[in-house]
C-alpha cells in the first residue's frame, strides 16, 4: 500500500513538471492533474491539499538536484575563477531541463508565504556554494557578490527562456564574461 502511494505521489509529481513546463503555473489544476495521471480529481486532494502544496512538494524534491548538479560541477574546477564559471554555466546549462523549467515557472508563481520561504532558502542554498570561490578570488563581501551574480544568472536564464535571438551558448558566453570580468567583457 505505502509503495502505490509513493508510486502515485511520483506520478503526481511528475505529471505536475510536465504541466509547469508546458504552461506555466496556469497550467497546473488539480483537474489538469487528474487527466494526466488517470486519477479522479478527489484522489489528488489525499496527495496534496492544495497547488501550493505541489509546488513545495517539487521545490523540495527537485530543487537539491539542481542545486547537486551544480555542486559537482563546481567540485570539478580546479581555480575560484573555474568554480565561478562552472556555476554561472552548470545553471545555464539546466535551463532546458524540464525541473528547471518547472522550478522556474514556480518561482514566478503567486504562491502562500510557506512555498515562498521554501523556495527562498532553497535559492540561498545555490547562493551561498559559491561564496567561498567569490572569498577565494579576493571579494570583500563575498556574500554580497555570490547574490549579485545569482542576480546574472538569473538573468540570462530569463533570456533563455525568452528564445530572444542570441543562442543559449552566447548568453552563457556573456553571463560568464559578465561574472569574471564585469562591464569591461
Amino acid at each position: 500500500m505505502a509503495e502505490h502511494r509513493s508510486m502515485q505521489r511520483g506520478a503526481l509529481l511528475d505529471a505536475a513538471r510536465s504541466l509547469l513546463s508546458e504552461g506555466g503555473t496556469e497550467a497546473l489544476t488539480f483537474p489538469a492533474l487528474a487527466e494526466r495521471t488517470g486519477l479522479a480529481r478527489s484522489s489528488v486532494y489525499e496527495y496534496f491539499r492544495s497547488r501550493a502544496a505541489v509546488v513545495e512538494e517539487l521545490c523540495a524534491v527537485d530543487f537539491p538536484v539542481w542545486a547537486a548538479e551544480v555542486e559537482v560541477a563546481m567540485a570539478r574546477a580546479e581555480t575560484p575563477t573555474d568554480k565561478v564559471e562552472a556555476y554561472v554555466r552548470r545553471q545555464l546549462d539546466l535551463v532546458g531541463d524540464r525541473r528547471h523549467r518547472a522550478v522556474a515557472a514556480i518561482s514566478a508563481s503567486e504562491l502562500d508565504a510557506g512555498a515562498r520561504e521554501k523556495i527562498r532558502a532553497a535559492h540561498g542554498g545555490l547562493v551561498a556554494m559559491v561564496v567561498e570561490a567569490l572569498s577565494d578570488l579576493g571579494h570583500g563581501q563575498p556574500r554580497l557578490a555570490a547574490m549579485l551574480l545569482q542576480g546574472v544568472v538569473d538573468a540570462a536564464v530569463r533570456r533563455i527562456e525568452l528564445g530572444v535571438a542570441e543562442e543559449p551558448a552566447q548568453i552563457a558566453d556573456a553571463a560568464v564574461a559578465m561574472a569574471l570580468r564585469g562591464v569591461h567583457g
